[in-house]
């Protein structure tokens, strides 16, 4: 699966019925409340790496992309966007692009 695939299922899910949708649920309770979800979903992350369990590492992380789209749904972000500042990054180093931004 694609983050572009899993982008395409968060926008079904929020179209459906509260009832039926964790995501349509969450989305309806506003994008604040999303960006909570996605920094509880982090912060599970961060302790699975430190705790150095791969496989809850990876289920974490599945939650947080998950929840990253979702809160990018709740602010109207694409994917595309977020991608095209990726690709815009890699024209300089790292650095370069960190010191710029001060």
């Amino acid at each position: 699966m694609t983050l572009e695939e899993l982008e395409q299922i968060v926008a079904r899910r929020a179209e459906a019925s509260p009832d039926d949708s964790w995501t349509a649920k969450l989305l309806a309770k506003g994008p604040e409340k999303v960006a909570e979800k996605f920094g509880e979903e982090s912060i599970e992350a961060l302790i699975e790496a430190v705790k150095g369990d791969r496989a809850a590492l990876a289920s974490e992380a599945a939650d947080v992309l998950f929840h990253l789209l979702v809160m990018l749904r709740a602010r109207d972000v694409s994917l595309a966007e977020v991608m095209a500042v990726l690709d815009a990054r890699q024209a300089q180093s790292g650095l370069a692009e960190k010191a710029a931004r001060r």
